[in-house]
């Protein structure tokens, strides 16, 4: 991403680019973007908000912490989300509801953008990321149950191709690369840096 561009990256420039058409969007790639061999028809239809805070200072993206003893994605970093309930109208209605429950965003201070190509990992799901607009102040209520912090990168950063960097796991014997955007004492990775990777040829169209 070029400097020039940053100084554009405004609520009114995301609203008006989230006006076109995104459906050539790059897929993920390496494990993070794969189904499991033989889970291709299991898939669970699940949905994460990407909510870019509408600060004084500039635009930043809320993520949390989610705490070290739960079952899935311990310890890790993510957007607030979750599967889809029966009763969501749509992806847009369960990450609203998601992020509402893990971290007391109040819906009525989020304006829905649009929608990202669907992600699928490794572990099962199908995840369709939404990006909504979030207008402060906020009052969050944490599930401290689920979420152990939140924080707020600055949206340029995570839109700087050059923060990104490709690292490795083994996993039952196969390594397998992934995306990861280190932020201060922070570790991104996984299927929120290949998200945020998405979100960031969507809109700025670069590799």
């Amino acid at each position: 991403m070029t400097s020039k561009l940053v100084p554009a990256l405004t609520a009114d420039w995301l609203r008006d680019r989230w006006s076109g058409d995104f459906s050539t969007a790059l897929p993920p790639d390496g494990w993070f973007g794969e189904t499991l061999p033989g889970k291709n028809a299991d898939l669970l239809p699940a949905a994460v908000l990407i909510p870019i805070v509408v600060r004084a200072s500039g635009l930043t993206v809320l993520l949390t912490q989610r705490t070290n003893h739960l079952r899935d994605h311990a310890g890790q970093v993510s957007f607030p989300g979750g599967r889809c309930e029966p009763d969501d109208a749509s992806p847009a209605a369960t990450a609203l509801r998601e992020a509402e429950e893990e971290v007391g965003l109040d819906p009525r201070q989020v304006e829905i953008l649009g929608t990202l190509n669907r992600y699928q990992t490794g572990t099962g799901f199908t995840i369709t990321p939404v990006v909504g607009l979030v207008m402060p102040p906020l009052d969050l209520k944490l599930d401290d149950f689920e979420v152990a912090d939140v924080f707020e990168p600055p949206l340029t950063f995570l839109l700087d191709p050059d923060n990104f960097r490709r690292d490795r796991v083994e996993v039952r014997g196969t390594a397998h690369e992934y995306w990861a955007v280190p932020w201060q004492e922070r570790y991104i990775w996984g299927a929120t840096a290949g998200m945020l990777v998405n979100l960031r040829r969507c809109l700025l169209g670069d590799d």
